[in-house]
């Protein structure tokens, strides 16, 4: 093991026991160097890694703390690495949200408030009848979301929020390419809204699952 990864797994082992707790400022980097068995340099380095995937907060002329943990902050590095991906990679993106959503969508039938269905009945009757493509996938990550944050589940949250990034050009795509693309997202939205709105977790979820399988269904035959 490098000793970079040895400092890592060190630091990791001290917050997992809870020696170290959200909002704990670390120690003198010269004494928590000497506690762990580490050289500085490696505890440096390792303190550097951390804080980039949001474990640590560095304060200049303050020092070192644990953030708060919350998964909301550290699944936002996950939203880092995604911006890498490759158009050849979209289709598994899609795999992964077919898989999520539709259970992120039957989640929330049983637990999204009148106000916001309201709002997301608003936000579709805003759209109009014939929106322009830009326009509905916008609507689109909007409606989605407002569902998944009706969940009241941080962590699924970030994870689709993460997913959706990469799937974007290819509903743009879709909709610019396929016929009635655009008709049959909206109508597919008011199904699941109507779902929701019958409390009906099964349906919401078959409603979504129908959803995104076609974007990804396209997408495979169009490649």
């Amino acid at each position: 093991m490098a000793v970079t990864d040895e400092a890592i797994e060190k630091i990791k082992g001290m917050i997992v026991s809870g020696a170290l707790r959200p909002g704990d400022r670390l120690p003198k980097e010269s004494e928590l160097a000497a506690e762990l068995g580490l050289s500085r340099n490696s505890l440096r380095e390792a303190v550097r890694a951390l804080s980039l995937i949001r474990i640590l907060d560095v304060r200049q002329g303050d020092g070192t703390y644990v953030t708060s943990l919350d998964p909301t902050l550290l699944l936002a590095a996950m939203s880092f690495v995604v911006d890498f991906h490759r158009d050849d990679t979209v289709l598994e993106f899609l795999a992964v949200r077919r898989i999520l959503e539709p259970a992120a969508t039957a989640m929330a039938a049983g637990r999204i408030r009148e106000e916001e269905l309201d709002a997301l009945e608003a936000q579709l009757n805003a759209l109009g009848a014939s929106p322009s493509v830009e326009d509905l996938v916008a609507g689109d990550l909007e409606f989605h979301r407002g569902i998944v944050v009706a969940t009241g589940n941080s962590v699924l949250c970030s994870l689709l929020e993460g997913l959706s990034g990469p799937t974007t050009r290819a509903r743009v795509w879709r909709g610019l390419a396929q016929k009635d693309a655009v008709a049959r997202t909206l109508a597919e939205h008011r199904a699941i809204l109507g779902a929701l709105r019958d409390r009906d977790a099964e349906a919401a979820r078959a409603w979504a699952t129908v959803h995104i399988a076609g974007v990804e269904q396209w997408l495979r035959s169009s490649l």
